[in-house]
């Protein structure tokens, strides 16, 4: 009887990798596409602009800093595949204003064609304890991280549904699926991206369009320097427990999984769990992908209050540690 299980059990799923693929989304390819990168002067917006230059793209970069971005555009020139391709800057803050937004993407499409991928990787971070970080910021990050994002997206995606086909990319982070000491601003923002995502899928599913939510851990890039520098050290310790990635491969990963049209991306075993337990009701791109949600949500949910009882030993160890340090000074 229990062979029979087993034998059924491998059946199924064996049957699920062959079905898998029919329902898949037809992957985008590269050379000759479009490919928009907002925050595309530095870090994993850079990355990611470069490696789908190496595939043939024709490139997009959008970002605040003109100097950067010309300093950019020299260096993914290196790695042009034929002669014909293009990066075209624009210096532009994608949060501020919409028509703005709207009318610099119509001149790049009018030079370079429809857009094919949109990454939205613009952002920003402020760290501190909640009641430290003052409220201008709360509002100037969610017009960055989440604006910063509707507005483009917004711009291409009537093009998209016209032409039946496209791929879009919001940029999160783990802290978009987490919420950490220190990210009271910066959290809510990346998880506004998720929302966004989620229901912009299920609108745009039946024109052939594919969302991709991207959950980068820690990354070296020279934002994260710049946080780095203002953590509380709670943050800095629940940070240690997860290695820092290199941005070249975080970009890998989000281009692969949006030419294959995947709604979450994420890179190593603590970004695979943790999209496995945030899975929820979102969007699976085929039948393996679900099945492996359901066999693994139980046992990461173990791993995964292993960890909050870690971080929230590592709080109570710093504000007691605190607490005495004042005591002290008080005495002396």
């Amino acid at each position: 009887m229990l062979l029979l299980a087993a034998a059924f059990i491998v059946a199924f799923v064996l049957l699920l990798y062959m079905v898998s693929p029919l329902i898949s989304p037809k992957p985008l390819k590269l050379p000759g596409a479009h490919v928009v990168v907002t925050g595309g002067s530095s870090g994993i917006g850079k990355c990611i602009a470069i490696e789908c230059y190496k595939q043939g793209a024709f490139i997009t970069l959008i970002a605040r800093d003109e100097n950067k971005l010309l300093q950019t555009k020299k260096e993914i020139e290196k790695y042009s595949v034929n002669d014909k391709q293009v990066v075209l800057c624009i210096s532009v803050d994608v949060s501020k204003d919409y028509e703005l937004v709207e009318n610099v993407l119509k001149q790049a499409q009018e030079k370079l064609g429809p857009v094919d991928l949109l990454v939205n990787c613009a952002g920003t971070s402020v760290t501190g304890k909640f009641e430290d970080i003052e409220v201008t910021s709360f509002e100037r990050l969610m017009g960055v991280n989440y604006l910063g994002s509707v507005y483009p997206s917004r711009a291409v995606i009537s093009t998209m549904k016209e032409r039946r086909m496209g791929r879009i990319v919001f940029v999160s982070s783990q802290a978009g699926q987490l919420g950490l000491f220190g990210y009271t601003a910066y959290s809510p923002t990346k998880f506004a991206l998720r929302g966004l995502a989620e229901a912009l899928q299920m609108e745009v599913k039946p024109y052939n369009i594919y969302i991709t939510v991207a959950y980068p851990p820690d990354t070296d890039t020279p934002g994260f320097a710049e946080e780095s520098k203002t953590k509380p050290l709670e943050t800095k310790l629940i940070s240690e427990t997860s290695s820092v990635c290199q941005a070249e491969q975080v970009a890998r990963v989000i281009v692969k999984d949006a030419i294959q049209g995947n709604f979450n991306s994420s890179v190593g075993s603590d970004g695979y769990m943790l999209s496995i337990l945030t899975s929820g009701m979102s969007p699976v791109t085929s039948i393996t992908e679900g099945l492996q949600q359901v066999v693994c949500m139980g046992i990461f949910r173990i791993f995964g209050l292993f960890y909050l009882g870690s971080f929230d030993s590592i709080v109570r160890r710093c504000m007691m540690q605190r607490e005495k340090s004042e005591s002290a000074d008080k005495t002396e």
